[in-house]
Order: C-alpha cells, then structure tokens, then sequence
C-alpha cells in the first residue's frame, strides 16, 4: 500500500471515528414544558407551597415522602429522592447552556457505563422524550433477579433535570404516570450566578425538617 493510500484510508477512519462520537446537543424537553413542567422558577405563581431544597422545589402531596442523599466524604446533599406509592423517584439538577442541551449527551454516557458494567440497556420513548431502560441484577440485600431502573431528564432553560425511577413504577406503566406527574411538578432554581455545563445545583436541607443521620424526611401535607 502506498504512502498516498495510507493517509487516504487514514483520513477516513478518523472520519468514521468523529462521526461515531458526534452526539445531538439540541434541547430534549416535552413541547408543552413551560406550561405543564418541569418548570423554571421564573415560571411558577410565588404563592404556589413547595417544599425548598434549593436547587430543586417539590410540590407536597399526600403519601409523598422525601429523603435526601448525602455524600458523607463531601458532607452535602447530592441528590433528593420522592418515595411515592411503591416508587422511588430520584432527582437532581445540572446547569447547562442557554441554548443547547445535555441529555443527548448524558443518556449516551449512561448507556456506556451501564453497559460496560453488564447491565441490559435499551432506549426508547418516554412520556418526556428519550429514556434509558436498564436492568441489572438485584443486590444481595434485595434478595436475588433482576431489578429495572429507568432514567429520564428534561432540558430547560440553562438546567437539565434529571430522574431515576425505581421500584413499581420503572415497570409498570400506570404507577409511571403518577411519577411523571411527580417530576413534572418540580421547579428548578438555576440563579443567575456562572456555572460550568452539567455542574450540579447546590441542593439544601428544607428550613424545619430534621436532619436523621444521613437521611431527611418531609411528609407532605397538602394535596398537589
């Protein structure tokens, strides 16, 4: 083969090689966002109760119970779970571009990783746009099978929502459509301070809930 050839057949794989690592950056969100949710906290009446945990409102409901995740090397609250009528709901919120979006990108870093781990990962159409379905094996601890665990995030404006369904609702279609309601109701507080794309949002413990270890609990009182 000659030098020419070479280059040539170089050339071309490098260009396979971009194109297979070119991922969409256009926003994925529901058409209707703005005014059915996840909402902006500029989109939302002020009189509205939610219960605050700074980057991310919850809207109180009955039976919903909330629990915060704490990263105790890093001592601050990563994540926010909703545990909703046999489902589990868990939340965060990254800043993004004004203009583009991550979960594009996000949802095909997650598919890698599940997958490179052994779990069966399958994409399809969610109620909010592109979902990831994995399954994996249960832990030791919940006893042996397998367990699902679904990922679906929204874009907005400069934020990406993101949540894991878990529990009946990862699998079963009807008790989904209480979750999805569950995320859709949500508000994320952004700021207007500079934040590097897919940065988490700081999240807090609600002024009045009692901090139980690692765990924090808020029973909602007020019907949604």
């Amino acid at each position: 083969m000659s030098d020419k050839t070479a280059n040539v057949s170089e050339e071309l794989e490098l260009a396979e090689a971009e194109a297979v690592v070119e991922v969409d950056s256009s926003k994925s969100a529901p058409a209707d966002r703005e005014t059915a949710g996840p909402f902006d906290l500029v989109e939302v009446p002020t009189i509205r109760p939610y219960v605050d945990f700074g980057g991310i409102k919850v809207a109180p409901r009955e039976g919903l119970q909330l629990r915060l995740e704490v990263d105790e090397r890093a001592k601050r609250v990563v994540a926010v779970t909703l545990d909703y009528q046999g489902s589990l709901l868990q939340v965060q919120a990254f800043s993004a571009p004004k203009t583009t979006g991550l979960w594009h990108k996000v949802r095909s870093e997650i598919a890698t990783q599940l997958s490179s781990q052994g779990a069966r990962v399958e994409e399809v159409e969610g109620a909010l746009g592109k979902e990831l379905v994995a399954v994996t094996a249960a832990p030791a601890e919940q006893g042996s099978g397998e367990r699902t665990v679904r990922f679906m995030a929204v874009d907005g404006p400069r934020w990406m929502l993101r949540g894991v369904i878990m529990g009946a609702a990862a699998d079963d279609a009807q008790a989904r459509e209480g979750v999805i309601e569950l995320f859709r109701d949500m508000v994320v507080v952004r700021g207007d301070q500079p934040m590097p794309p897919s940065e988490m949002l700081p999240l807090q413990v609600p002024a009045g809930v009692a901090q139980n270890n690692t765990q924090n609990q808020a029973q909602g009182t007020t019907q949604a």
